[in-house]
């Protein structure tokens, strides 16, 4: 059955790729891939994801924008959504503002831990 579907939003095209076989390889997700956040809205409103993991500083609409067009949308505003981000500390995550995100994981995140920590962040057993 797998373990659910993400959307993995980031303008950084490895970090989108490492994130992508990390959740799919280790945690067995479906994962679909975004750029940007027109795009990560376009995709969450058509695929319905399970989860969305959000970068924080994207091109032109930041991440909390974004998160507050999901959260306006009846298809996505029940998606747990966690920011991706090289500005919260490894370690010290729970100290960034949520602002209605489900939780954070800092940039650079282990691979080989990713698929856990969103199972964990989503109350989902990995």
């Amino acid at each position: 059955m797998g373990a659910g579907h993400a959307l993995v939003v980031d303008d950084d095209e490895t970090i989108r790729e490492v994130a992508q076989m990390a959740l799919e390889l280790v945690g067995g997700w479906r994962v679909t891939t975004a750029s940007s956040g027109a795009e990560a809205v376009k995709v969450a409103r058509t695929d319905r994801p399970d989860v969305v993991l959000l970068d924080v500083m994207l091109p032109r609409v930041d991440g909390p924008a974004i998160l507050k067009m999901l959260r306006a949308e009846t298809e996505t505003r029940d998606v747990p959504i966690i920011y991706l981000t090289a500005k919260a500390t490894a370690g010290r995550e729970e100290e960034w503002p949520l602002n209605g995100a489900t939780g954070v994981i800092a940039k650079p995140f282990d691979p080989m831990t990713l698929a856990d920590d969103v199972a964990r962040l989503i109350g989902r057993d990995a």
